[in-house]
This record gives structure tokens, sequence and C-alpha cells, in this order.
């Protein structure tokens, strides 16, 4: 069997549509109100691919690594962005936390598989380093919010048992450091999950996509494989991070829980 792939028309895209707009349609029947919502999240998403589609024509064509830089720096900044703006509890700094994060471990990590695993001859390749970072991005920005949301609730809602601790001689790390860690697992919980069922319940999005191109079942492997790794240890830098740099934040030299720079979104 020759693997051939297969070229959508406009029409089969919008067919594929037709099924958003039957779940909002039923949506709307059962008052589910999710509707709106449903239908502004798929206008989005044909907008923002279709735009993302043609300024990847334009960086391929052009092969400039000022570009493909340019447009790396763009995406680690939207992620930080989107990262804040999801915060339940956000408190000054929180977009610096994630810029920060976000960067350092989603950028290292793309230097650790361009170089030393797919070994790409020009860092700067659009070919990979762009696809790559978007699928480092997209997961480890989840883990990231659950990360920084789940320590700013934990030390908040828990401030009087960590106030208490402090009152009692526990230094500010030792009053957070549980708060920490329960971030951390918490942020990494996704990611730890996909791999635990990839390949036995579910194929990956990369592995899925090689298939249909036509790659060898084993190399479309080989490649989710290495991808999934680079994920989950991003992920795991990216909530170390922010929850680090969160508790910087929140407790001063004087192991004091500045608890009323916390806010609340609406």
């Amino acid at each position: 069997m020759n693997p051939q792939y297969i070229s959508l028309s406009p029409l089969q895209v919008a067919t594929a549509g037709f099924l958003i707009l039957a779940s909002g349609i039923l949506g709307l029947y059962l008052k589910l109100k999710i509707t709106k919502s449903l239908y502004i999240a798929g206008l989005r998403t044909v907008l923002q691919l279709v735009a993302m589609g043609f300024v990847l024509q334009w960086v391929f064509k052009v092969q400039s690594s000022a570009a493909v830089i340019f447009m790396m720096a763009a995406m680690t900044l939207v992620a930080a962005l989107t990262s804040t703006q999801r915060a339940v509890r956000p408190f000054p700094g929180i977009l610096l936390n994630s810029i920060s994060a976000i960067w350092i471990s989603s950028w290292v990590l793309l230097w650790y598989g361009s170089i030393l695993v797919f070994r790409i001859p020009v860092w700067t390749d659009p070919q990979y380093v762009i696809p790559l970072l978007g699928m480092i991005l997209g997961n480890s920005l989840n883990g990231i919010c659950l990360a920084v949301d789940r320590f700013t609730e934990e030390v908040y809602s828990k401030r009087e048992q960590v106030e208490l601790s402090l009152s009692l001689g526990a230094t500010s790390w030792e009053a957070a450091k549980p708060a920490l860690i329960t971030a951390v697992r918490t942020g990494t919980l996704p990611i730890i999950n996909s791999m635990t069922v990839a390949g036995v319940v579910s194929l990956p999005g990369m592995m899925t996509g090689q298939l249909i191109a036509g790659v060898s079942p084993l190399e479309a492997v080989k490649y989710q494989i290495v991808i999934m790794f680079l994920i989950a240890t991003s992920t795991i830098f990216g909530t170390l991070i922010i929850s680090l740099l969160g508790y910087k934040k929140l407790f001063n030299s004087w192991h004091q829980f500045q608890y009323w720079i916390v806010g609340k979104r609406s």
C-alpha cells in the first residue's frame, strides 16, 4: 500500500465546521449556555490558524533567521499573556513571572531538542523549530497556568495555617513548601497522564499528523516519544519556576506572607 496525502478543499473543512454549528444549536436547545463561547472559540480557531498559515508560508519562503526568532518570541509572549489572563488570583509581577517561566523552560528545551536530539544543521530552521516550540508552549502553558493558580489559592485559602507556621518560628520556605509541592504536582499531572496513556488510549497529535501525511509508523513513534519527553520536561521546569517566582513575590525577606497583594479576578 502506497501512503497518499489527502489534500482538503475549503468545502471539506466547512463540512467539519458543521459539527461546531450543530453542537452550538444543541447547546442552545438544551440551554447549556455554551453556544456563544463555542462559536467565538470556533471563529477564533479558524481566523488564528489561517493567519498563522499565511505567516508560516512567508517565513518558510524568506528563510530569515531574524523572522524566525521574531515569530518565536511573539509566540512565547502571547503564551505568557494567556497564562496571566487565566489566573484566578493575580498578583503584581505575575506577568513577568509567567514570561520568565515560559521563556526559560520552553527555549531551553527547544535548544536541547534542536541541537542534541534532532541535530538540526541550522538552529533557526523554521520547518523544525516553530512546530517544536508551538507544541512545547501549548502543553507547558497549561501546566504553568494550573501551577500558579494552585499555588496562590493554596497559600491564600490556607492563610491562617501559613501565618501560624510563621508565628511558631517556621521560615517562609517551610511555610510555603506544601503549597509549592501541590502546585508543581497539579501542573505536571496532565502531561504525566498523557504520557501514561500514550499509544494505548490515545495517539498524540504529532504522531497522528505524521501518519496521515504518510510517514512510517515507527518513524512517527520515535518523533512522538522525543516530543513528549521535551514537553514533559519543559512543563516540569515551567511549573517549578513559576511556583518559585510566586513564592519570592508573596513572601518578603522578613518571612512575612504578603497576602494583601493577592487579587481576585471576577
